[in-house]
């Protein structure tokens, strides 16, 4: 099987939520382990013809008939039960796309014999709890790994329950980024670098057609993790997309002036980060839900009604998220000048509470700069909690609710647990928390990871549940090979 297939990660924003959506601020965005996963292959149905199938849910199989001339239009076939507004989109916009880098006589031959198109997420993007119950097993990081992977989840995709990892941008990304290959508009070498043209192309499609679907301009944070992976990021200028995005009757816009890479409206910034060596992030799905966008809403109308106190609170909050990126990237490199002193403070630390971590002089300077750096992050992690319940409280907004913060403080008071919060725009949805991870401790301790799991597991105000994700090492988008994918061939084969 001739396939092009390109995976694209989730998300976390652990730091920047509503901030992010201001040019002034950044956010500190974690991509994950969990992936969006596009599997493009030539078929034998007939020229034009595209079949998109999303097999983890149910009647999610659509049918588009393409035609290039004189203008691209890819129309939906009335055999579709349902409609994909994201799929559809990005159809339409790379297939446009490419005919004004190609032409259409390119685009036509690479169209020839049809192409069939699959799409998969990884499990942590949809709740488990169905399945962990109907198989009889705890809510536990050992349970998830018992669930097959790509496993359907019974349901039609408009009742999927979500996690928050930004399923629709690694969806998109992985999608437009597939086709992008597959139609030899950018090179595979371009995703074998960073920062190439390809990427920055794939960048700013995805980054359109995830607009266009969602019917709003936002930060772009979740499409420059699911492109790059884990940054510091600072958003671009909605003008850029602007006139693409206003509904001019004047007839199709040439999409390569805006999306061209050259394109300097396109005024993003990605600086690298990474979370510290022998740390692991934690997120667990927290099942009250809340609606995002009417959450940001909200807050975006308080800043607009009380300028001066949001004002003063968002640019106090802009200076301590960047001191927990500062902080965070500073460990990383305390690491590399001295493993061995690093690993050894990781030790004590992951049996030690946080509050205690300075309690104790170290034996030299260097443990003591590493375990103050430890509590460092600590103690930032908790203030921007602090100043986001502010903003909740000033807002109206549960940002943080009541419940979240009795869950976080405990999560925070055992060992090993370094910062945490409520992710993103916040609400009752999630939490994540950053532990010691090391590779042994103590055999009298348990490591905290379990630890952590323990207290979800037992917690009776909330309806918790782990996910399996850790930090994606792979970057952002990236070309897989089927078979090095457990799993991936089985699951499009239905």
């Amino acid at each position: 099987m001739d396939a092009t297939v390109v995976s694209s990660p989730g998300k976390v924003l652990i730091a920047g939520g509503y901030l992010v959506l201001d040019r002034a601020y950044a956010g500190v965005v974690v991509s994950t382990s969990s992936r969006f996963y596009t599997v493009v292959q030539n078929s034998v149905a007939r020229e034009g013809l595209i079949t998109v199938r999303s097999p983890q849910f149910v009647s999610a199989i659509w049918e588009y008939s393409v035609k290039l001339d004189p203008s691209v239009s890819v129309e939906n076939l009335p055999a579709n039960t349902s409609k994909n507004k994201f799929v559809h989109l990005a159809l339409q916009s790379t297939l446009a796309l490419a005919c004004e880098m190609k032409g259409a006589a390119h685009v036509k031959s690479k169209l020839s014999s049809g192409i069939d198109v699959s799409i998969v997420g990884d499990n942590d993007f949809y709740s488990q709890r169905a399945q962990l119950a109907s198989l009889g097993l705890p809510r536990t990081l050992a349970s998830l790994e018992k669930i097959p992977p790509f496993v359907p989840t019974g349901v039609p995709i408009s009742e999927v329950h979500k996690t928050g990892l930004g399923s629709s941008a690694a969806l998109i990304t992985s999608l437009v980024t597939s086709l992008l290959l597959h139609l030899s508009i950018v090179p595979p070498a371009d995703l074998a670098e960073n920062d190439s043209e390809g990427r920055r192309l794939a960048h700013n499609l995805s980054q359109y057609v995830h607009c266009l679907a969602q019917g709003k301009v936002g930060s772009g944070f979740d499409v420059s993790a699911a492109v790059f992976g884990s940054h510091v990021y600072t958003r671009f200028d909605p003008a850029v997309l602007q006139k693409l995005m206003a509904d001019d009757s004047s007839g199709p816009q040439l999409l390569l002036p805006i999306m061209s890479p050259s394109n300097q409206a396109w005024n993003y910034k990605i600086s690298n980060f990474q979370l510290p060596p022998m740390t692991r992030m934690m997120l667990a799905d927290v099942d009250a839900g809340s609606d995002t966008p009417s959450l940001v809403g909200q807050v975006l109308t308080w800043r607009k009604e009380d300028p001066l106190t949001a004002g003063v609170l968002w640019s106090s909050l802009g200076v301590i998220n960047q001191l927990l990126a500062q902080t965070l990237l500073k460990l990383k490199e305390q690491h590399s000048k001295n493993p061995a002193i690093y690993e050894d403070c990781l030790k004590f630390l992951s049996t030690t509470r946080a509050t205690e971590w300075l309690t104790e002089p170290r034996n030299s300077p260097v443990e003591q700069t590493i375990v103050s750096s430890f509590d460092e992050v600590y103690r930032i992690s908790q203030a921007i909690r602090s100043k986001m319940r502010e903003m909740g409280t000033l807002s109206g907004v549960p940002i943080e609710p009541d419940e979240q913060t009795k869950l976080l403080d405990l999560c925070l008071s055992q060992p090993g647990v370094i910062g945490g919060g409520v992710p993103g725009a916040g609400g009752y949805d999630a939490l994540w928390l950053l532990v010691c991870d090391p590779s042994e401790i103590p055999s009298t301790n348990q490591r905290p990871v379990d630890i952590v799991q323990k207290v979800w597991s037992t917690y009776q105000d909330l309806d918790v549940s782990p996910l399996s994700v850790v930090e994606s090492m792979a970057k952002g988008a990236r070309i897989e090979q089927i078979d090095m994918i457990p799993g991936l061939r089985n699951a499009i084969a239905h």
